[in-house]
C-alpha cells in the first residue's frame, strides 16, 4: 500500500530541486482480488494492484499543468512533477484550479477501516455456493452467466506545497448474482442482487441469493400490458438511478458549463413535489464507500440538495465555488479537468402532508425494480427518458411480471409528479432511498 509521508517527502525534495513553489498530488491505491465461478468451478481467479496518481504543478503565471503517473518511487515523483511543469505554460488562463480554502481543515472520524482479506478458497466455495443453491431455487433457472466475489483494500491520499496531508483506508468485499431462465415456449428471464460490506464476514451472501431468487422466480410467468398513463412506483434502485442520471440538476460545474436542468437563478426554486428531500450525504454512516476527503483534500459533509421540493444547494469543487461566492462542498474529482461529483444519495420527506400509499393496496401500479439503456435512453441536457424496464404490475399485492415496456417521460415534470415517498428506506450501493410513487408516467407496453 501507498506510504503517503514518504511521497510527501519525495515531492517535496523534488519541487525544491526542480525550481516548484507550488504542487499537489491525489493518488490512490486498490489491492484487489476477484473471483468467478461456472456451474459449480473455479471460472475466473484474479489479483492485481493498482496505483494512480494526479500531479498539478502551478508556474510563477498562476497556470496549471497535469499530469498522471503510477509509479510511486522517488524517480517517478521527480518525472511526474518535472512533467506537470512543462505542462503549466499550456495551461488554461480562464479560471485556473487552486487549492482549496479547505485543504488543511481538520476531519473528524478519519480512522481507517481496513479488514483482513479471506483466503481465495474460500472466495471461491462461497460463491459456488451461492450459485448451486440459486440454480436449485428453481426449475426454470439454468444459469448464473454473470457472477462475482471481490474484496479490495483501497488506500486515497492528498498533499500539497502548503502542508495540507490527508490519507485514509477502507476495505469492501462485494458479491453479485444474475441468474437466466430457460422454458419452453417462454423468452429468457433473468434477475440480478448485488450486496457490498466492510469484509467477507459481514457480507449479507444470503440476502443476496433471497433478493435473485425471488426476483427470478417472480419474473417466469409475465404478460404484456396496455400502453398508457401509470401510476408508477419505483424501486430505491431504480429512483436513484434517475437521479445520478440528471445530477446535472445540482451540478455547479454543469450549471457554469451551460450543460445542466438549472441556472444560476436555480437555486429556492421548486422543482420538485413538496414531498420529496435530498441530501449527497458521503459520511452517512450506511455509506459503505465513505470517503472524507475529495480530489482537492477539501472534507466531504453532508449536503443538501433539495429540501421539500426547493433546490437548496449545489455540489461544488473549490473552482466553482470561488466563481459563484460559494464554500467548497468535497465534490471535487482532479484530472486534466476538474470535474464535480456525488456520493452518496439519501433520499426521505420530511413533509407532514406525505400520504403513505402500500403496494398491497393499490390496483393497476406499475412496481419498476430497474431502468435499462441508461446510457442511450436518457437525454440529461433536454430532460428526457425513455428506458426499458424490469417490473410488475401489482394488484393489490399480486405482482405480474411485465413482458417489456418502456417509460418515458421528462424529469423536472416527474419530480413534480410525485405522490408518495415511502417512510421505509432501503440501502442500496448508490444511497439510502424508499420507494417513490409518481402519477401518470407514460408506459408503452404491448
Amino acid at each position: 500500500m501507498i506510504n503517503t509521508e514518504i511521497i510527501a517527502n519525495y515531492a517535496k525534495s523534488s519541487a525544491k530541486e526542480l525550481g516548484i513553489n507550488k504542487y499537489d498530488i491525489y493518488g490512490s491505491s486498490i489491492d484487489e482480488t476477484s473471483v468467478e465461478v461456472d456451474k459449480g468451478e473455479p471460472k475466473q481467479v484474479q489479483a492485481s494492484n493498482r496505483s494512480s496518481v494526479i500531479v498539478r504543478v502551478w508556474n510563477e503565471k498562476g497556470t496549471v499543468g497535469v499530469t498522471s503517473t503510477t509509479d510511486l518511487d522517488e524517480l517517478g515523483i521527480k518525472l511526474a512533477l518535472e512533467t506537470a511543469k512543462e505542462a503549466s505554460s499550456f495551461g488554461n488562463t480562464n479560471n485556473p484550479p487552486d487549492f482549496s480554502p479547505q485543504a488543511k481543515e481538520s476531519i473528524e472520524n478519519n480512522g481507517d477501516e481496513i479488514v483482513e482479506a479471506a483466503p481465495v478458497p474460500t472466495l471461491i466455495d462461497t460463491l459456488i455456493e451461492a450459485e448451486t443453491n440459486l440454480l436449485k431455487a428453481h426449475p426454470a433457472i439454468q444459469g448464473v452467466p454473470y457472477n462475482g466475489l471481490s474484496q479490495e483494500d483501497i488506500k486515497r491520499f492528498y498533499l500539497n506545497s502548503e502542508g495540507s496531508l490527508r490519507q485514509e483506508a477502507r476495505s469492501y468485499a462485494v458479491i453479485y448474482l444474475y441468474s437466466r431462465t430457460e422454458e419452453e415456449g417462454k423468452k429468457p428471464r433473468g434477475a440480478s442482487s448485488m450486496k457490498i460490506s466492510r469484509g467477507l464476514e459481514t457480507l449479507d451472501v444470503d440476502g443476496c441469493l433471497k433478493e435473485v431468487t425471488e426476483k427470478t422466480i417472480s419474473h417466469i410467468n409475465y404478460q404484456t400490458i396496455p400502453s398508457g398513463k401509470y401510476t408508477i412506483v419505483f424501486s430505491p434502485k431504480a429512483f436513484l438511478s434517475l437521479i445520478g442520471s440528471f445530477s446535472n440538476l445540482f451540478n455547479a460545474q454543469n450549471i457554469l458549463d451551460k450543460q445542466s436542468l438549472s441556472d444560476l437563478e436555480s437555486i429556492g426554486k421548486e422543482v420538485a413535489s413538496p414531498l420529496l428531500s435530498l441530501c449527497d450525504d458521503a459520511l452517512h454512516p450506511d455509506n459503505i464507500g465513505a470517503e472524507t476527503f475529495d480530489g482537492e483534500g477539501t472534507p466531504t459533509r453532508r449536503i443538501e440538495l433539495i429540501k421539500d421540493g426547493i433546490l437548496g444547494g449545489l455540489l461544488h469543487s473549490s473552482g466553482t465555488a470561488k466563481r459563484m461566492n460559494s464554500q467548497p462542498t468535497g465534490n471535487a474529482n482532479i484530472g486534466a479537468k476538474v470535474t464535480v461529483g456525488s456520493h452518496f444519495y439519501h433520499v426521505f420527506s420530511n413533509s407532514e402532508a406525505n400520504p403513505q400509499y402500500n403496494l398491497d393496496e393499490a390496483e393497476n401500479v406499475i412496481f419498476i425494480d430497474q431502468l435499462q439503456a441508461l446510457h442511450v435512453g436518457v437525454n440529461a441536457l433536454q430532460g428526457s427518458f425513455s428506458l426499458p424496464f424490469d417490473g410488475w404490475l401489482v394488484n393489490k399485492g399480486k405482482l405480474t411480471s411485465i413482458d417489456a415496456a418502456t417509460v418515458a417521460g421528462d424529469y423536472l415534470t416527474l419530480l413534480k409528479s410525485i405522490v408518495c415517498v415511502e417512510s421505509e428506506a432501503e440501502v442500496t450501493p448508490g444511497g439510502v432511498c424508499p420507494r417513490v410513487w409518481v402519477k401518470d408516467l407514460s408506459v408503452t407496453g404491448e
